[in-house]
Formats: structure tokens, C-alpha cells, sequence
């Protein structure tokens, strides 16, 4: 379906319509400022954690940029503290957030944040999947690096700068956040990982990888070996989809570790059984495939 792009509102006139003796134009004046003060607020949280870490002090190649490529469905409570750490990261960010057709309240906390924080906000009219959100945004894209982040706080967007230093180092093409490589993984099921460490084996099993995660959020990708694929897969199937056609491509794979707060079914999230069997169907698929 067709996908559109929201801009960020034009000033009302300052002698828009009255209401109890205020402009309105003066009433939008002062929730933007409320929005720039929790803004400011939330900053306080994010920049003394980067700040600790040494990519706070890495030095970002002159004219460098990256694209953050966020696929959201229904995720009103989380999506605005997701935008807003990613866009305190130290480093020049291009932010495309893809609604796939939220119902909850989500699109208009989009249009709110993007009165103070430079979006590319992308709609689908009909829900289609992350993949389909995927390849919505990555066709919006203009950075030399494309990473994604999901919108549910599972991943803390703080750990971008450590996924993506290997490939501004010359070291890699493609740079996955591995969950498993170290023990910073909380509340995540036996029956989560297991599940993951065997896509993954049987994913490695066709594209003679040596990964550890093939199914996490974070895959950051050059440019160019993005624009070198076509991504197929409408839902989740796309993790094992990209994976196959980069290896396959010989483009240079590393992981590095990332951290990892997991949420339950019953708190939203959205990967189930008949994921993990289209992800089987998708790894030999893909994996084997001339």
C-alpha cells in the first residue's frame, strides 16, 4: 500500500481564534515548550549514560550520517522516549519512523513529537508487517549507515554507537547487536532463547556464518549493501531474509554485544510460533537458493 510522509505543521496566524481570552496559536506555543522541557528532562537521563561509554568520545567521519529506520505498531506508551534517546546520540541522525496503521493512538504521538524533533514519519493505510515497514523505510533512507531500532524499549538505542563503530572503522559491511555474546540479557524466557540460538545455528547451518543473533533488532548495514537486496518478506521473516541474501553476497559480517530488556507476550509483544515456522521457511529459502 501507499505510504505518506507528515510534515511538521506551519505556524497558525497570531491572531488565530480566541478561546477564554488565548490565541490558540499562544496555547500551541506553550505545549511545545512543555514538550521541549521533557525533552530536556529525558536528555538528563540519556547523555551521562553515553557519556560513560567510550564511543561518546568516538570521532564520527567528517559528513558522516546515520539512518535510524524505526518500524512501529501500536506502541503509543514507548515510541516517544525511543525517539528521543536516539536523537541525544552524538551524531548527525536521520530518524524514519514507519507506522504500520496503528490503532492506539500512536500516530498522534508522532505528530506531537515531531513539533520538536526532525522526523520522517512514513504511514501504511493497512497493517502489513515489520518487513513491510522495513523496506518502506529503508526506501526513505539517505544516511551511509541504516540501522533499526524497534520502538518497544527492548533495545536501549544507546547501544547504536557500539554497533556501528565496526563499520566506520573499515572492519565490516554489516554489524548485528548480538543478545546472547555477553550477559546483559534480562527477563527473557529459556523458551525466547532457545528458540533464538536455533534459528540462528540453522541460519549459520546455510550461510556459513559464525553469529551468535541472528534474529536481533539491531542490523546495521552500509548503504550500499542494503540497496543491493530486495527485502521479500512482509513480517519477520525478514530477519533470516537479509541475512541469507548479505552472507550470500559475501558482504564482511561482525556482532558486537548489545543489551537486552525483554517483554512479554502479554505486554505486546508480537512474535509468536507461527514466526518461528515462517523463519525455518525463510532460512533454507533464502539460504539455499541460487
Amino acid at each position: 500500500m501507499p505510504a505518506s510522509t507528515i510534515s511538521r505543521p506551519a505556524a497558525m496566524p497570531h491572531d488565530a481564534f480566541d478561546w477564554e481570552g488565548e490565541t490558540i496559536t499562544a496555547i500551541d506555543r506553550r505545549l511545545d515548550e512543555i514538550d521541549r522541557l521533557s525533552h530536556a528532562l529525558d536528555a538528563e537521563e540519556v547523555q551521562p549514560a553515553i557519556e560513560q561509554g567510550a564511543e561518546a568520545k568516538y570521532e564520527f567521519p567528517p559528513g558522516f550520517r546515520l539512518s535510524v529506520v524505526i518500524p512501529v505498531y501500536n506502541e503509543r506508551d514507548t515510541i516517544e522516549k525511543v525517539v528521543r534517546r536516539i536523537d541525544q546520540l552524538p551524531v548527525d541522525t536521520e530518524i524514519i519512523v514507519v507506522d504500520d496503521c496503528s490503532t492506539d493512538g500512536t500516530r498522534d504521538v508522532l505528530a506531537r513529537i515531531a513539533h520538536y524533533i526532525d522526523l520522517k514519519i512514513k504511514y501504511h493505510d493497512q497493517n502489513q508487517g515489520k518487513g513491510a515497514a522495513l523496506r518502506t523505510g529503508f526506501e526513505a533512507a539517505t544516511g551511509e549507515v541504516v540501522v533499526v531500532q524497534d520502538a518497544d524499549l527492548e533495545y536501549d538505542p544507546r547501544d547504536i554507537l557500539t554497533v556501528i563503530r565496526p563499520i566506520l572503522d573499515g572492519e565490516a559491511d554489516v554489524a548485528y547487536g548480538s543478545r546472547f555474546s555477553e550477559a546483559r540479557h534480562a527477563n527473557s524466557s529459556w523458551i525466547h532463547r532457545a528458540g533464538n540460538r536455533f534459528l540462528t545455528w540453522l541460519s549459520n547451518f546455510t550461510t556459513g556464518l559464525q553469529i551468535t543473533d541472528m534474529e536481533t533488532c539491531y542490523k546495521a548495514i552500509r548503504i550500499q549493501a542494503l540497496r543491493s537486496v530486495t527485502i521479500e518478506q512482509d513480517r519477520f521473516g525478514f530477519e533470516p531474509e537479509i541475512t541469507a541474501k548479505l552472507a550470500r553476497r559475501k558482504f564482511r559480517f561482525v556482532e558486537r554485544p548489545i543489551s537486552y530488556n525483554a517483554r512479554s507476550w502479554k505486554s505486546g509483544k508480537k512474535i509468536g510460533i507461527r514466526d518461528a515456522l515462517q523463519a525455518i521457511w525463510c532460512i533454507f529459502h533464502y539460504g539455499w537458493r541460487d
